[in-house]
C-alpha cells in the first residue's frame, strides 16, 4: 500500500469510527432488553453494557462533548438505565453484577452519575458473594476494572497482583491458542491498560516487547482466518499498549477497512451468536452477528485518535536462541539405528535427513559409518532406484558422500544425466530450482547467460508473513500432521521468518513432540510396525526441518 500523509490516514481512520458508530446508533433501539424476546434478554443485555462502554470511553478519551451519533446511543442508554427493572436486578442476582456495572461506569464517565444506581451497585460488591467467587484471572480483572470505573473500592487484590497469572503472561504457544484463549489474552491488556490509560507493572521476567510481539503474531493468525473481531480486538491492543510503528497494525487497518460495509457494519465470525438467537428475526440476526465487531472497530478507531495515550515507537524484540543441537544429535542416532532393519529404498530418505542434521550440527563424522556402507551397497543400483527416490534425496546423499569424500559410481551417473537434461533448458522452472541449486553445488550444472532463472523473493521485511502458511501450521498441529508441519516450518525458515513468533512455536512445538529415544511423534495407536513406521517418516521429516532452522535460529556449536 503506498504510503500516505498522516493527516489523510488519521481522517480515514476516523471515517471507519463514524460509520461505525452510526451504524449502531441508528440500532440502538435492539439494545433494549425490555422489548427482547425470553430467548434474546441475555444477549441483549450483553450488547447494551458493550454498546454502554464505547459511549462512555468515547466521553473518557475525546474532551469534546458528545453529540450526534454517540449523543442518541447514551440517551437511549440512560433511559433504559433509568427503569426500576433494569436497575433492580442487580440486587436479585448478584453473580451478574458485571452486566449492570459497566451500564453504570459508562454513565459516570458520561457525567450522568445516578446514585441510586451506584448505591445498588455498592450494595452488591459488599455482598459477600459478587466480588468473591471464583473467576479466571482475566474475569477478575474486569471485575477489577468495572469498580474502578464505578469509583467502588472493595479491597480486593491490585490488577498487578492478578497479571502474572494470565494467559498472556504465561508465553503460551501461539498455534496452540482457541479463540476464548485470545479473547482472554485481548481483554488482559484492556483492563491493566485501562484502555490505554495506565502502564501495568509487567511481572518479573516479562517485557512490554513480549507482550507486543505475541499482539502481532496473533494479527497474522486472526487475519488469515478472516476473523475481523480478533483483528479488531488485536489492534486495538497494540494502540493500549502505545505502540505507533507497527506494521502489523497497519496491515490490520487495511484489513478492517476493507471488510466494512458501506453502512459503516463490520460483520463477526461464524458463531458468534448462540442458536437460540438464530430462530429471531432476521433483522435481529444481521445485527446480533455483526454488532460487537463493530465496537470493536469504533473502539479502535477511538484509541487511535486519543491524544492522551501513552504512545512509544515498537521496541525491538530480542533476538532468541532455541535448544536445536541435542535433539537433532539424538534423533540422528535413532535414524541411523532403525535404518538397519529396513531396505535400502526404504532407509535412504532416514538416511539423508540424517546426513543433513549431521551437517547442520557439524558433527559429519558420526553419519560417516552410515555413509559408507549405503555408498557401497547402492554402487551398482539400477538408475530407476535413484529416480524414485526423487532428486532432493539423491542430490542431499550426494553432497554429503562429496564432503565425506565417498564414492558410489551409480548416483553420480544418474545426476551427471540429470544435469545434462538440465544443462539443455532455456529457462528453469521455479518448483526444480531448489534440485537445480544442488546439482550447480556438486558442480554438475552451468545454465548459460540465456537461461531464465526464477527471480528470488524480496527479503521477507518487505513482505507480510504468508496467511497461507500461519493456516497450515494451526491445522498441521491441531489434526498432528507432523510431517505438513515440518515442511511448512522449513520454508518458512527459508524465506527469512525464523525469528517470526509463529515459526519460532512452531519449532518449540516440533522439538516437544521427541520421545526419550530420540524419535520424534507420538502415534497414538499399539502395532508396533505402525508405530516405527509412523516414527520413521516424522523423524525424518523433524529433523531436515530442525536442520534448516539450526543455522537460522539458534549459533553452531
Amino acid at each position: 500500500m503506498q504510503a500516505e500523509f498522516p493527516g489523510v490516514q488519521s481522517s480515514r481512520r476516523r471515517a471507519v469510527e463514524d460509520r461505525a458508530v452510526a451504524w449502531l446508533a441508528a440500532r440502538r433501539d435492539l439494545l433494549d432488553p425490555r422489548t427482547a424476546k425470553p430467548d434474546t434478554v441475555l444477549f441483549t443485555h450483553k450488547a447494551l453494557i458493550e454498546t454502554a462502554f464505547l459511549t462512555g470511553l468515547r466521553a473518557r478519551l475525546d474532551d469534546t462533548p458528545l453529540a450526534g451519533d454517540y449523543a442518541s446511543i447514551l440517551e437511549q442508554i440512560e433511559e433504559i438505565a433509568g427503569r426500576p427493572s433494569y436497575r433492580e436486578l442487580i440486587a436479585r442476582d448478584e453473580a451478574a453484577l458485571l452486566l449492570y456495572a459497566g451500564t453504570y461506569a459508562a454513565l459516570r464517565l458520561c457525567g450522568r452519575d445516578d446514585p441510586y444506581f451506584r448505591r445498588i451497585i455498592q450494595q452488591a460488591a459488599a455482598g459477600g458473594y459478587a466480588a468473591a467467587f471464583e473467576r479466571v484471572p482475566y474475569r477478575q480483572l474486569d471485575l477489577l476494572h468495572t469498580l474502578h470505573l464505578c469509583g467502588i473500592d472493595q479491597g480486593l487484590p491490585a490488577m498487578d497482583d492478578v497479571l502474572p497469572f494470565t494467559v498472556l503472561c504465561r508465553r503460551p504457544n501461539v498455534l496452540k491458542l482457541a479463540d476464548r484463549d485470545v479473547y482472554a489474552i485481548t481483554h488482559t491488556i484492556f483492563y491493566v491498560t485501562d484502555f490505554g490509560q495506565r502502564e501495568p507493572a509487567w511481572p518479573q521476567g516479562y517485557a512490554l516487547s513480549e507482550a507486543i510481539e505475541l499482539l502481532e503474531a496473533l494479527l497474522v493468525l486472526a487475519e488469515a482466518r478472516a476473523n475481523a473481531d480478533l483483528v479488531g480486538e488485536l489492534l486495538c491492543c497494540l494502540l493500549c499498549l502505545g505502540v505507533t510503528d507497527s506494521d502489523a497494525a497497519e496491515q490490520a487497518w487495511e484489513f478492517l477497512e476493507s471488510v466494512q460495509e458501506d453502512n459503516g457494519r463490520v460483520n463477526g465470525p461464524k458463531g458468534v451468536i448462540p442458536p437460540t438467537i438464530e430462530s429471531a428475526s432476521e433483522d435481529f440476526q444481521h445485527w446480533a452477528e455483526g454488532y460487537h465487531t463493530t465496537i470493536v472497530v469504533a473502539l479502535a478507531g477511538l484509541l487511535e485518535r486519543n491524544a492522551r495515550r501513552n504512545s512509544r515507537p515498537r521496541p525491538d524484540i530480542p533476538m532468541t536462541d532455541l535448544p536445536l543441537v541435542e535433539p537433532l544429535r539424538r534423533a540422528i542416532l535413532w535414524l541411523q539405528d532403525k535404518s538397519t532393519a529396513r531396505t535400502p529404498s526404504d532407509a535412504l530418505p532416514g538416511i539423508t535427513a540424517a546426513v543433513i542434521g549431521a551437517a547442520a550440527i557439524h558433527e559429519h563424522e558420526i553419519v560417516r559409518p552410515v555413509l559408507e556402507r549405503y555408498a557401497a551397497q547402492l554402487a551398482d543400483v539400477d538408475p530407476d532406484f535413484w529416480q524414485r527416490q526423487g532428486m532432493e534425496i539423491a542430490g542431499e546423499f550426494a553432497i554429503a558422500l562429496r564432503a565425506a569424500q565417498v564414492s558410489c559410481p551409480s548416483l553420480e551417473e544418474f545426476l551427471k544425466v540429470t544435469a545434462s537434461v538440465v544443462n539443455s533448458l532455456d529457462h528453469i522452472p521455479a518448483d526444480i530450482m531448489d534440485n537445480v541449486q544442488r546439482l550447480t553445488s556438486l558442480g554438475l550444472t552451468h545454465p548459460s547467460a540465456g537461461t531464465k532463472v526464477p527471480k528470488q523473493p524480496p527479503p521477507h521485511e518487505d513482505r507480510a508473513f504468508p496467511l497461507h502458511a500461519a493456516i497450515t501450521l494451526c491445522e498441521a498441529r491441531k489434526t498432528y500432521h507432523l510431517g505438513q508441519l515440518a515442511a511448512t516450518t522449513r520454508n518458512l525458515v527459508r524465506g527469512g521468518w525464523h525469528q517470526h513468533r509463529i515459526t519460532r512455536d512452531a519449532i518449540s512445538f516440533l522439538i516437544a513432540q521427541q520421545n526419550q529415544d530420540g524419535a520424534f511423534g507420538y502415534p497414538a495407536c499399539d502395532d508396533q510396525t505402525q508405530r516405527e513406521d509412523a516414527q520413521f517418516s516424522w523423524t525424518r521429516s523433524l529433523v531436515t526441518a530442525l536442520a534448516a532452522a539450526t543455522g537460522s535460529v539458534c549459533p553452531h556449536p
